[in-house]
């Protein structure tokens, strides 16, 4: 927390130090990225995934204006940018406003009374990593114009208006995982999110003092994941289409229970079979994720990581070999609960459930492994479960 509140004062001091200090109080908010503990791929199939918010964050600092200009300035970029609310448009020189810019938008356009602001924002959450930088981006955004405007915004509103802005206005097609992450939170709990309803619980984590979240970065970039995802969502969708003739009341694969699917595979072409299996096998492993985790066992949590990482390798085919290695060196090191691929694939992240008592031998152990195996010098963050956006008090 103390650090936190360091990064937050730095920041307002950049907010003085660049667009001066017009004397209105000066509001802070910070928004985290996340991780997802288990259910990957499953979001656009209405299915069912378990993320956490991290302890890296976005960290916004504003003061309002009288007129509806909004200039921002980029901390860690030492970038600005600046627009009229009247007259919101893309950036194309200053492409990291346009996350901003597009929740603005929609939050005139439903009515919410946004004023102008002089705003500025640094964040930890590492970039390119899958850890949701621009969904923390936004929601700090819409907090932000929420705190600035003296408005109330019901959470799930503001998820839903950060993900539009990210579909319809930066043109990224998302799914809601992030941003709901982002916005609800709670340190040391799990968010399972039905991702058709939007029904969430909070879900308890083992204790934080016990045990460590450590994600790895393999600091490979994962070029082909846009190309990928659209086919793979396609053959998902073919899947539904030919179950559909055998299962008339689906609408997405989360309506195809496992043995269901086994009587009708037979049915598919053999590549959208596998990647239906995927799919359908991980919504189960969330919902026996969340069993697990409520009855404290710890150890079958962990099991169901990995086996999310064999399907995710094997069906949906979306790992790559940077990432299976350091699954591989994970599962094999000690104190290790369950490794897994993380985010998209093809590059990325792992996340790790490690006994606190041994995570800092199993950093040293497997940034020396996977650089002798890989030939890549990995990023490593032992993270925590945190709370989701909220306002910041420095005093």
């Amino acid at each position: 927390m103390a650090d936190l509140l360091r990064r937050a004062r730095l920041v307002g001091d950049k907010l003085k130090a660049v667009f001066g200090d017009n004397g209105s109080e000066i509001d802070m908010v910070k928004a985290p990225g996340r991780v997802n503990l288990i259910g990957e791929h499953t979001d656009y199939n209405d299915g069912f995934v378990l993320p956490v918010a991290i302890d890296r964050e976005i960290i916004m600092a504003a003061q309002p204006r009288e007129d509806d200009e909004v200039h921002l300035y980029a901390v860690d970029l030492d970038a600005t940018s600046s627009f009229k609310l009247e007259n919101i448009t893309k950036d194309t020189d200053a492409p990291w406003s346009n996350y901003i810019r597009g929740v603005l938008l929609l939050l005139g356009e439903r009515g919410f009374p946004i004023r102008g602001m002089n705003a500025a924002f640094s964040g930890d959450v590492p970039l390119g990593a899958g850890l949701s930088s621009s969904a923390a981006l936004e929601m700090a955004s819409g907090l932000m114009a929420a705190v600035i405007g003296r408005f109330p915004i019901d959470r799930v509103e503001l998820v839903k208006i950060a993900q539009a802005a990210e579909n319809n206005f930066v043109g990224v097609n998302c799914g809601i995982m992030d941003q709901f992450i982002s916005g609800l939170g709670k340190k040391d709990h799990a968010l399972f999110l039905d991702c058709r309803s939007l029904d969430y619980q909070l879900v308890p984590l083992p204790p934080m003092d016990e045990y460590k979240i450590v994600i790895a970065n393999t600091m490979v970039e994962r070029g082909l994941v846009d190309s990928a995802y659209n086919e793979r969502r396609r053959q998902c969708e073919r899947g539904v289409e030919l179950l559909r003739e055998y299962l008339p009341g689906i609408q997405a694969l989360r309506d195809v229970s496992g043995a269901d699917f086994g009587r009708y595979r037979h049915h598919l072409p053999a590549v959208v079979a596998q990647r239906c299996e995927h799919v359908i096998s991980e919504n189960e492993r969330v919902l026996e994720s969340v069993r697990a985790l409520r009855a404290e066992d710890v150890e079958e949590f962990g099991r169901l990581m990995g086996a999310s990482h064999i399907s995710l390798r094997d069906l949906y085919e979306v790992s790559c070999k940077e990432l299976d290695i350091m699954v591989e060196v994970a599962q094999g090191a000690e104190g290790v609960l369950g490794a897994r691929m993380t985010g998209a694939g093809f590059g990325g992240c792992t996340v790790n459930l490690v006994r606190a008592a041994v995570v800092d031998d199993f950093v040293a152990l497997l940034k020396d492994a996977y650089g002798k195996k890989a030939g890549i010098e990995p990023e490593i963050y032992i993270c925590q479960a945190e709370d989701g956006a909220k306002e910041l008090k420095l005093k």
